[in-house]
């Protein structure tokens, strides 16, 4: 008999935890639920000495695995499943550890007579509200395969504008990272070499060389610091990155930033027009679409705007009207959200603006692309050559330093 630590739901949604001895998981599990509870986790419990070591860090669930696991849910679904058993071989097939954890857990919820929404939505890390609300509608209009599939479309379109963006950002950066770690490679190993040996040699050196000498003194006092900071700006990041008072800040600046800043917001309104698009297909009311497609588009500028939106349509106004007094929102986007309340096919029409963005976005990671690596090798030569040239300009006085 082994002990095992578990965490069930009893019949009036109170959690409780426990340990119980029993031969198996799967034994432990039979038994909390001829005792009326709804098991949500059961594991080996950690005894004295025998601890369970983990290492590494859990694997995140991303947008791609959510893609995978709502596209085939829905051929389920349409193939006829149940629900319940196209949950059971979904948590064991998918390829996310954590995310098989996460859908045995949604489908005890539902053995326990839970809606898919309401099972879904008890884990809100894990499931956006976008999917919530799409499940839910839905559940409702008997539609659910439908509204999974349209899910799946709208995160595997994420995903691939994500990449395409990745894609454009991966070749400078890394280059930008090679040419700061070859900078303070010279200025520690080599440029000391150098130092002593100009000393010895005695004599004036020229000004870049000086410079340079200054900057490998330096180096001792600026890299402990430079990785101390960069540790704490991370930590502090991903603290506080995401909280609302940070974002105030950031957001408005990443529209502003050159040549990048143009992507962001190509990028912000190719998500809003997506989500709210696939929202209002599925028949999701107009103000909750609002509401959450006002915290998916990654933007606190558009959110704001919506906000002014939101309470237009409450007052029984239109959508385009308020999108105009901001300047974050092309005219273009304006007249097609006019024109698509006019004439009833504004999901039709987000999903075309959704279309154009992201065909734009890709255009201009491209062009980006090839525009940046030039750039970056004119840089990266430019940087390294200056260092290794002031190094060697004291070598074209030697016999006046000798002298």
């Amino acid at each position: 008999m082994t002990q095992y630590a578990y965490k069930v739901r009893d019949a009036q949604g109170h959690f409780a935890e426990g340990k119980v001895e029993a031969a198996s998981e799967a034994a432990v599990a039979d038994k909390l639920r001829a005792m009326g509870y709804v098991p949500l986790q059961v594991r080996p419990a950690n005894v004295g000495m025998q601890r369970e070591i983990k290492l590494g860090f859990k694997k995140r669930i991303k947008p791609r695995d959510l893609a995978v696991f709502a596209r085939q849910f829905a051929t389920m679904i349409d193939a006829g499943l149940t629900m319940l058993r196209a949950l059971s071989i979904m948590a064991e097939q998918v390829e996310n550890p954590e995310l098989r954890k996460v859908l045995r857990a949604v489908k005890q919820d539902v053995e326990a007579g839970h809606s898919l929404s309401s099972a879904l939505g008890r884990w809100p890390r894990v499931f956006p509200p976008l999917m919530i609300s799409m499940a839910k509608a839905g559940e409702a209009g008997g539609f659910l395969d439908t509204a999974m599939r349209q899910i799946a479309d709208n995160f595997e379109a994420e995903v691939k504008l994500r990449s395409k963006i990745k894609a454009a950002l991966t070749y400078p950066a890394v280059v930008f990272v090679l040419a700061i770690v070859m900078c303070i490679a010279l200025l520690v190993f080599v440029v000391p070499v150098f130092q002593h040996m100009f000393e010895d040699l005695g004599g004036e050196l020229p000004l870049p060389t000086r410079i340079l000498v200054m900057l490998s003194a330096a180096m001792k006092y600026v890299v402990p610091a430079g990785a101390v900071l960069t540790g704490v700006f991370v930590w502090w990041w991903r603290r506080y990155g995401r909280t609302e008072r940070v974002r105030n800040v950031v957001d408005p600046l990443k529209l502003r930033t050159p040549v990048f800043g143009n992507l962001f917001r190509k990028l912000a309104l190719a998500r809003f027009a997506r989500n709210f698009g696939t929202l209002l297909s599925a028949g999701v009311p107009i103000l909750h679409a609002l509401d959450i497609v006002s915290d998916t588009t990654g933007s606190v500028v558009i959110g704001r705007a919506l906000a002014e939106v939101k309470e237009s349509v409450r007052q029984g106004e239109s959508v385009a009207g308020p999108l105009a007094n901001h300047d974050v929102f092309p005219p273009m986007v304006v007249q097609m959200i006019a024109s698509g309340e006019e004439s009833g096919a504004m999901d039709a029409m987000l999903a075309k603006i959704a279309e154009f963005y992201d065909a734009e976005v890709e255009s201009m990671t491209e062009g980006l692309t090839a525009l940046i690596e030039p750039l970056m090798i004119a840089f990266l030569g430019g940087l390294v050559g200056s260092m290794i040239v002031a190094l060697y300009m004291p070598m074209f006085k030697i016999y006046d330093m000798i002298g």
